[in-house]
């Protein structure tokens, strides 16, 4: 395929993406997204099933209960208006990878970044790739992410402790959306997997969840 058929394909990919997500007439479902670098991006593998049945349960979402996988330079992204990323280690965004990724977040995709520890200075790096002018920056607790279905008045719950450190969310905005959110320091995937995988209290999976129903909620409406 020629560089300019590639960008033909691409940019009617993101037509078509637009026009999905305005009209609203594909069922709304998440993807795991696949990237390069070594990272484990398979990354607890429980999570997300169990996040799809508490919101499908719970906020009146239709996911399909088994997440497909993406990879980051892939078309396929703009099936969904979600992608969960998560991970410990290495992650590395081609020059092809960052502009499919800010296409698709630009016309109206999102991106949970769930640090699962260890993976903040590489996606910090390569984030740079995708929006070279922007930064993350961090979320208030009064962002309307922390306040939809379930109130967080502090706002990002502590989950898992690794470090000592406070949990924060950072996100990029583009014209004025949230299109991208970095959780850090909290580790919401482990609160959404198996319970007896951290045999962690009802009440931390709990909060895990709702905060993950939250974070779908806002995608799938903003």
């Amino acid at each position: 395929m020629s560089f300019s058929s590639l960008k033909i394909k691409n940019l009617t990919s993101i037509l078509l993406f637009s026009i999905l997500l305005t009209t609203n007439c594909f069922s709304q479902d998440l993807a795991i997204l696949k990237y390069k670098g070594g990272g484990d991006w398979y990354g607890n593998p429980t999570a997300l099933p169990n996040l799809i049945t508490f919101c499908n349960q719970n906020i009146g979402t239709k996911m399909n209960p088994k997440p497909e996988t993406v990879e980051t330079g892939s078309l396929d992204i703009y099936q969904y208006p979600l992608l969960h990323m998560t991970g410990h280690g290495n992650v590395f965004f081609s020059d092809d990878d960052a502009e499919n990724l800010r296409n698709y977040l630009v016309s109206g995709g999102f991106l949970h970044i769930d640090d699962n520890y260890g993976m903040q200075p590489y996606i910090t790096k390569e984030l740079k790739k995708v929006f070279p002018s922007k930064d993350l920056v961090e979320l208030p607790a009064s962002h309307p992410i922390f306040n939809s279905v379930y109130k967080f008045p502090k706002g990002l719950p502590k989950i898992h402790e690794h470090d000592g450190k406070r949990p924060q969310a950072f996100g990029i905005f583009h014209e004025e959306r949230l299109v991208l959110l970095f959780t850090y320091e909290s580790d919401l995937g482990d609160g959404w997997e198996d319970t007896e995988i951290h045999n962690d209290p009802a009440d931390v999976r709990e909060k895990a969840l709702k905060m993950g129903a939250n974070i779908v909620k806002y995608a799938f409406e903003n």
